[in-house]
């Protein structure tokens, strides 16, 4: 079976001793592409030299909402000459990760908000698709997609909404990304949501190197883990794992654009 990681840091210091191993035993489990996320104007030179080195990498730039302090109105204007100079280039994949968090404490709301406003805004201009973060926000999310209406959507990362909000996001054509957090035995509820999804809604995610499953618990996450990730996936929802991966495969590529056949 071959798979797509939609969302990676492989660009984080936590995998500088071993970058290349890991993306290389991530081959040999069968993942064939690698999405690797920016999250702050710092980092985006690093995922951008990543995808240029390694055939199966590609690239997303975003500002993250976790980071909300550190961005800057000359960062969204950065990200334009980023997306505007590697338009039409393959490796550039789409915009992200950008959201909303209103799970961590302190965040400025505020702020968050016109951040995401502006990068939806860029995905638009570029006809990108959109890789989302969002924790407890979803109702903002969601009113706010609406307005924009995305030719060509994206993402919500790791979704722990409920049935209801999945069905909001599918609606505007989104996928829902799923990763380790689902295959914790105490994850219920979102067992439930799970069992619910039409197939055709759903992409494979490791979110590596965080979210580590619960076959490989509170240790580095890493693309490799997507294999078993996508079986444990299945059984939730009763179906075969080879349907699933094959089912994610082939909605990861219509989202991005990719030539299922054409993996490397």
């Amino acid at each position: 079976m071959r798979y797509i990681d939609t969302h990676t840091h492989l660009d984080f210091p936590v995998f500088a001793a071993d970058r290349t191993a890991v993306i290389e035993q991530a081959r040999r489990s069968g993942v064939t592409r690698l999405v690797v996320l920016g999250v702050s104007q710092t980092n985006w030179r690093e995922v951008w030299d990543l995808s240029q080195r390694e055939t199966c990498v590609y690239a997303a730039l975003g500002l993250h909402p976790v980071f909300v302090e550190a961005h800057r109105d000359e960062h969204l204007t950065e990200l334009r000459e980023w997306l505007g100079q590697l338009a039409g280039n393959p490796k550039c994949c789409a915009v992200g990760e950008i959201g909303l968090d209103y799970f961590v404490k302190g965040l400025n709301r505020e702020r968050q908000q016109h951040l995401l406003e502006a990068q939806l805004a860029l995905a638009a201009d570029f006809d990108l698709p959109a890789l989302l973060h969002v924790r407890r926000a979803h109702a903002p999310t969601i009113a706010l997609l609406k307005h924009v209406k995305l030719r060509r959507a994206g993402i919500v990362h790791a979704f722990s909404g409920s049935q209801e909000e999945a069905r909001e996001y599918i609606r505007l054509g989104f996928k829902i990304g799923l990763g380790g957090a689902a295959t914790w035995p105490q994850a219920k509820r979102m067992h439930r949501v799970l069992a619910q999804l039409p197939i055709d809604s759903l992409v494979l995610e490791t979110d590596s190197p965080d979210m580590a499953p619960a076959f490989y618990p509170h240790q580095r996450n890493t693309p490799g883990n997507l294999p078993r990730i996508c079986e444990i996936l299945a059984m939730i929802r009763q179906e075969p794992a080879d349907v699933l991966a094959r089912a994610c495969l082939q909605n990861s590529c219509e989202l991005f654009g990719w030539d299922p056949s054409a993996m490397c």
